[in-house]
């Protein structure tokens, strides 16, 4: 019986939020955190996928419970979701309680994803915050014009 495909079980890891923690040569760096999903993605198990990136098991649910992961958890659901069996819900929030120091701090960290290609990680991907951006920048009173098709033509 032929052995079925990773990318047939489960999701590759999408963007997202990455935890901030205090840098410790040890501890779930965004680097970790990106191999840890693509892991996840490979194997479908969480203890190897933590043993593979050098953690433990019970670090690794610690790290998804805590209460600023929430972009890491919905990466983790992502991943162990089936293709084809709909989309995993987002987040809501409500933008209007975010502080400024919190809106800096998305703006400065951004999304970020583990690039897979040919069964191997070869990098990490990032990608700007742009609502974190718009959302600081109505607040600081900037009005942002975007150019009409025919301005572009």
């Amino acid at each position: 019986m032929p052995k079925t495909c990773a990318y047939q079980l489960r999701r590759k890891p999408p963007f997202f939020r990455p935890v901030q923690v205090r840098s410790r040569k040890d501890g779930w760096s965004e680097a970790r955190q990106c191999l840890f999903l693509a892991e996840l993605y490979f194997t479908g198990s969480v203890g190897h996928a933590a043993k593979s990136v050098g953690m433990s098991r019970h670090s690794a649910y610690r790290l998804r419970a805590r209460e600023d992961a929430g972009g890491f958890a919905r990466a983790w659901d992502a991943v162990l979701t089936r293709p084809g069996t709909g989309r995993v819900p987002g987040e809501k929030r409500d933008w209007r309680k975010v502080t400024q120091k919190a809106l800096v701090a998305q703006l400065e960290s951004g999304f970020v994803k583990p690039v897979i290609y040919r069964g191997r990680v070869t990098g990490i991907a990032r990608k700007a915050d742009n609502s974190a951006l718009f959302r600081m920048l109505r607040r600081c009173g900037v009005s942002v014009a975007l150019p009409l098709e025919e301005d572009l033509i």
